[in-house]
């Protein structure tokens, strides 16, 4: 079997730049990270080839816990439809946005390290490149193992994730001197990878959030402790103010700064 070329991979160049808006966040290259935001959303729009390609992709690599049955089906309308993509466009809309990566982002982008890279190797050859029968089988019921038995693929992404944000972790604590805890790992994996679908899954997360956040500190209020410091009391009042204000203000860093305030306050009045 020929070495696959990760470069002429849609699934992996998306991926990989994906990664690269991570570190350019992480480094507070923000000029850099809204380039590579913009080089994605010109490049895999719905109407382009590679566009297309990448949700031929994503139907296969993003279903876990389907029966198996349904599983054989959607692989096969997958590489039904995919036989209709053209695969000159594809060619040609690759070579334009690697030479953009190559001129307006680094070389190193390719080198990004990519999660799920063998599961989008093993779908690739599947869809295009020239492979035996056997080999084509074989591969199919791979992915059929994946998308019809339960995901850990979550658990392992949510791993990486952590890793991935851990130096921006480590200049938020070395600022404000507190360990994050799991609520406030999770509003910033969320904010960071917030350009993918244009902020919705950050808006939901928050108005969860914040709801809880609200809740918390009202329940504070029935705290004997709290009662008898007429000075925490106030701090309380201040911050259930601050989260009330937070449905008239659009999300930016500023807002962000203070939720994971609130977090360090909450946590602390619940422990």
């Amino acid at each position: 079997m020929s070495k696959h070329n990760k470069k002429r991979n849609t699934a992996f160049l998306y991926e990989a730049l994906v990664r690269e808006v991570v570190k350019r966040t992480i480094n507070g290259n923000s000029d850099i990270r809204n380039r590579v935001i913009s080089i994605i959303k010109e490049s895999f729009t719905p109407q382009s080839e590679i566009g297309k390609e990448l949700r031929l992709f994503k139907s296969l690599l993003e279903t876990r816990n389907i029966p198996a049955r349904v599983g054989e089906r959607l692989i096969q309308e997958a590489k039904k439809e995919y036989k209709l993509l053209d695969e000159k466009k594809i060619f040609s809309e690759q070579s334009a946005l690697i030479k953009k990566i190559n001129k307006e982002i680094s070389k190193s982008v390719f080198s990004n390290f990519v999660p799920n890279y063998r599961d989008i190797a093993t779908l690739s050859q599947i869809f295009g490149e020239d492979i035996s029968i056997k080999n084509r089988v074989m591969l199919e019921e791979k992915v059929l193992t994946n998308i019809s038995h339960k995901s850990v693929q979550k658990a392992k992404n949510d791993k990486v994730n952590n890793l991935v944000v851990s130096k921006f972790i480590e200049r938020f604590n070395g600022k404000y001197g507190k360990t994050l805890i799991e609520s406030q790992k999770e509003l910033l994996n969320k904010y960071i990878l917030s350009f993918l679908d244009n902020g919705v899954d950050l808006k939901m997360f928050l108005n969860e959030e914040i709801s809880r956040l609200r809740e918390a500190v009202k329940g504070s209020y029935d705290l004997e402790e709290l009662n008898k410091d007429a000075n925490m009391k106030q701090k309380m009042q201040k911050v259930e103010e601050l989260l009330e204000s937070f449905n008239s203000k659009p999300i930016d860093k500023d807002m962000l700064q203070s939720i994971l305030k609130v977090q360090t306050v909450v946590s602390e009045v619940q422990s």
